[in-house]
């Protein structure tokens, strides 16, 4: 995704990040980086509204549900495999029913 224009901070980046950016789990610098980022970019500003109108509705309808501690464990386990740049194994995914 990208409108075209050059920017300092490149699209890819931006959207490779945006979950830290909503979370506030990143240096106020870059966070400063990305807001004149969306200030430039209108499709990358369309996709963190989005992104943020869905982490909204999450917290909204599950933010007072337990998580059972073997799915937490599962789902902490394959975050850290993707940010290690690990593949991530397709078998672990299963549905329970």
């Amino acid at each position: 995704m990208s409108c075209g224009e050059p920017h300092e901070t490149d699209c890819s980046e931006v959207l490779d990040h945006l979950y830290e950016f909503l979370d506030h789990e990143m240096p106020d610098s870059d966070c400063n980086k990305f807001e004149v980022h969306f200030e430039e970019c209108s499709p990358c500003l369309e996709k963190y509204g989005l992104e943020q109108a869905v982490k909204k509705l999450v917290k909204r309808c599950c933010g007072s549900d337990d998580v059972p501690a073997d799915l937490r464990s599962k789902v902490m386990g394959r975050i850290d495999l993707i940010r290690s740049g690990q593949a991530v194994p397709d078998q672990d995914i299963v549905a329970e029913g």
